[in-house]
């Protein structure tokens, strides 16, 4: 799958967003080792701290499923900025694969890519 397949997933899965307080879509589209990718948006709540990112709904699909090797992960958030993942995902993610590619867009199509070591030095892994 190429870059830009990748984070036309991640905008398809923004669709989904269930954002009735921030108004913000986000999509993530996971891609295994294997080559499965599962995608995922933001849901929100009222009770914010429950409230659950693209980025982690999309590693959550792929761990129900049995997947826990990843290659790379893209980000798509429909602002005028690139839509980097929280410092919430980036911890989660790290704990499955410090060395994952993180290809983060924007909405009018441009993307820059990271290594996840680099959004979260000093990372905390056991």
């Amino acid at each position: 799958m190429t870059d830009r397949e990748l984070l036309n997933a991640a905008r398809e899965a923004s669709k989904n967003a269930y954002v009735p307080y921030s108004k913000f879509h986000v999509g993530a589209a996971l891609e295994c080792a294997d080559g499965r990718v599962f995608t995922g948006c933001n849901v929100e709540n009222a009770a914010l701290g429950s409230t659950i990112c693209a980025e982690r709904t999309a590693l959550v699909k792929a761990i129900s499923e049995g997947c826990r090797d990843f290659a790379r992960i893209a980000v798509w958030g429909e602002g005028q900025d690139y839509c980097y993942p929280c410092g919430a995902c980036r911890q989660v993610l790290v704990e499955f694969a410090p060395d994952m590619e993180v290809l983060v867009g924007r909405m009018d199509g441009k993307y820059v890519s990271y290594r996840l070591r680099e959004l979260l030095p000093g990372i905390f892994n056991f």
